[in-house]
């Protein structure tokens, strides 16, 4: 008989433990930027108000972060930027 093996399903939707796992970060982390409102947004889902993540708005948030860091962006690394010259001073 053949192995057949059932496709892995991930899950739509992470609680706060399974989201910080997901993320590589503690969950102490994820519930400041929570409180802060710094982190990739979540919600309360069920009569019990569990705090919830959405997988694909982790992606989505994650890529923002990397996006918005000059080490992993080259076109916002600061050493690449032609220099600047200072406004010319009126005479008084």
């Amino acid at each position: 008989m053949p192995n057949h093996t059932q496709p892995t399903v991930e899950a739509a939707f992470m609680n706060v433990q399974n989201a910080a796992r997901y993320m590589g970060i503690s969950v102490n982390t994820l519930y400041v930027w929570r409180h802060r409102r710094q982190g990739p947004p979540s919600f309360r889902m069920g009569p019990g108000g569990r705090v919830m993540y959405r997988r694909d708005l982790l992606d989505v948030w994650l890529t923002e972060q990397q996006n918005a860091d000059s080490r992993s962006n080259p076109a916002l690394n600061p050493v690449r930027k032609a220099p600047q010259r200072s406004p010319a001073r009126r005479a008084a």
